[in-house]
């Protein structure tokens, strides 16, 4: 009997890592609730200097911070599921093709999706790949968004003018941005220090 209550106690515990934060809306409530994500983001943000407020503000419109994350799925006469119109997933909501050239240039063999430490990674080596490719500053919120959401390419034909939505999209991202480096001002130092354990 106690190792079948440990064992739900484990699974349980396991299912709460997965789950997003409670308030999104807070980088700093993100953060304490999550205690390893800030170094994680942190040590992508030394290894490829974006920004953390940055890459947690595109991590934020892409998936919510739901580790699982897929694009909805079309159903055929409401009860035949169809494919889904893309692969992307995860955090990063990273398109196969995309993550398997991330694996090969940047990330480990083990790196997974619905992995934070691997999904910030990935937006920061993204990014990165941006700003040395298409000379997009990495203070550069909005574009940085589009061109992670459009691929290099397509940002380079500038396929997002084509997209009024989009743009709207990306001025939202860069918003959020500023809002949590605005918040993340606020609690760096106790992050850093760890000083809001008790």
């Amino acid at each position: 009997m106690r190792k079948y209550l440990i064992l739900l106690m484990l699974m349980t515990l396991t299912d709460c890592t997965a789950l997003p934060p409670k308030n999104s809306e807070n980088i700093c409530s993100t953060f304490r609730e999550k205690d390893d994500w800030y170094d994680e983001a942190k040590n992508s943000f030394k290894k490829w200097g974006v920004p953390i407020y940055i890459q947690m503000a595109i991590m934020h419109q892409e998936s919510h911070f739901v580790a699982d994350a897929e694009p909805p799925r079309p159903w055929l006469l409401g009860f035949i599921p169809l494919p889904r119109e893309s692969s992307a997933y995860g955090y990063a909501q990273a398109k196969d093709e995309t993550w398997d050239d991330y694996l090969t240039k940047a990330g480990g063999w083990g790196a997974d999706r619905d992995e934070f430490a691997d999904a910030t990674d990935f937006i920061g080596w993204y990014c990165n790949v941006s700003h040395n490719r298409l000379g997009i500053s990495k203070l550069d919120a909005k574009n940085l968004y589009l061109a992670y959401h459009e691929g290099h390419g397509g940002y380079q034909h500038k396929s997002y003018l084509q997209k009024a939505g989009l743009v709207q999209i990306a001025n939202k991202v860069a918003k959020r941005a500023k809002l949590f480096q605005r918040q993340l001002g606020e609690c760096q130092s106790d992050l850093e220090n760890k000083g809001w354990f008790f």
